[in-house]
């Protein structure tokens, strides 16, 4: 392990070659629709916090574009919400006026889903007819195209859960529709990290306790799926304690008892909290043999960071559950477990030592390579 991070500290970086240079653009591309993807995923918040996801009945990806332009159209809208579960077990009496108020936020959250698409389709397909994309990259665009499309559908298929005789959305689908969202991020920012500062594969405990930390932090992520899913963040507001028991009551009372993890709130909120203080103690952890470890200065930084985020991302989620999922709040401990899950794939990158020559050639193709 020593001699690896030893070999590692001895380089900042990947040297520079002309393959590097071209390789930046496609990696700033891919880093500008990480950004969407994050702002799309607090859109996602926002409206679910706002209880406007099943404001839009159909799903319509290229027809569905404009919304209601003339006072009928908004009328016509109106009506198909009223023929649902929601408009009737919740919102029976609501006006055209507080309809359009939940209707923006879902058209909008759409709306920036399919500007994410465009976002990436179309500079993909200019770097790919401007012959810059190695063999090596194409299946990893092509991964990340075909999962986009899948999260869409997955939208829709959590949507529809909600358009029955319960009038809320299935805690297993928006769980999986936050998962992959986030799956698409960490994916795409890994491939962007590799375009920039190519990295081989590192040998050693710690690479490997550091890819263990990043599932545990995303194993969290998806957690608070559930949490969300259920309103579980709406009960037992204490910590540490749940209602003054350190092992609430009920925590296993449905069968087969492991229904409980994902369909009893309480056990749930439970999970959630012991895996968020399971990942600040492995991060903890993870900090004090980077200490010891002769790693590059990048990657030092790196475990700083991470320290840092996940300590604010605990601080984050007890305030939210202790003053009961105030919106800021909740948008804030949303948008910090984006940036605990980015600063853990950037730890994981600089826990790989820098190449002694670049691995961007077969990435990136520089402008005057030929073949594709």
């Amino acid at each position: 392990m020593g001699q690896n991070t030893r070999g590692a500290a001895s380089a900042s970086s990947a040297p520079f070659t002309p393959e590097r240079a071209n390789a930046r653009p496609i990696a700033l591309w891919l880093l500008t629709c990480c950004g969407l993807i994050a702002i799309m995923v607090l859109l996602g918040g926002v409206t679910r916090l706002r209880h406007a996801g099943l404001s839009i009945v159909e799903w319509q990806p290229f027809t569905g574009v404009l919304p209601p332009l003339t006072a009928p159209a908004w009328e016509d809208a109106f009506a198909q919400y009223q023929r649902y579960p929601e408009y009737q077990k919740l919102n029976r009496g609501m006006t055209l006026g507080e309809f359009k108020s939940i209707f923006w936020l879902e058209y909008l959250h759409r709306l920036w889903g399919r500007l994410i698409g465009i976002a990436f389709l179309v500079p993909c397909l200019y770097f790919a007819l401007r012959r810059r994309i190695g063999r090596a990259l194409i299946p990893k665009l092509a991964m990340l195209f075909a999962l986009g499309g899948l999260q869409g559908a997955l939208g829709w298929y959590m949507v529809k859960s909600g358009l029955v005789d319960r009038p809320d959305v299935s805690q297993y689908r928006l769980s999986a529709h936050l998962g992959l969202a986030a799956s698409i991020y960490g994916y795409m920012l890994w491939v962007a990290l590799g375009l920039l500062r190519p990295r081989i594969a590192a040998e050693g405990v710690l690479p490997r306790y550091c890819f263990a930390v990043l599932g545990l932090v995303f194993a969290t992520l998806v957690s608070g799926g559930f949490v969300a899913g259920l309103d579980a963040g709406f009960a037992y507001n204490t910590f540490p304690l749940m209602q003054g028991q350190w092992i609430p009551e009920g925590l296993w009372h449905l069968q087969p008892f492991y229904r409980n993890l994902f369909e009893n709130l309480i056990t749930v909120q439970f999970m959630h909290r012991i895996l968020a203080l399971a990942s600040l103690l492995a991060v903890g952890l993870l900090w004090l043999a980077a200490r010891r470890s002769a790693l590059p200065a990048s990657a030092r930084r790196a475990c700083h960071g991470l320290l840092g985020a996940c300590a604010l991302q605990v601080a984050l989620g007890i305030s939210t559950l202790v003053f009961v999922v105030p919106l800021p709040l909740a948008l804030a401990h949303q948008a910090g477990a984006l940036v605990l899950l980015t600063i853990a794939i950037w730890t994981l990158h600089e826990m790989h030592g820098p190449r002694l020559r670049s691995r961007s050639a077969s990435l990136a193709r520089s402008p005057g390579s030929s073949g594709s």
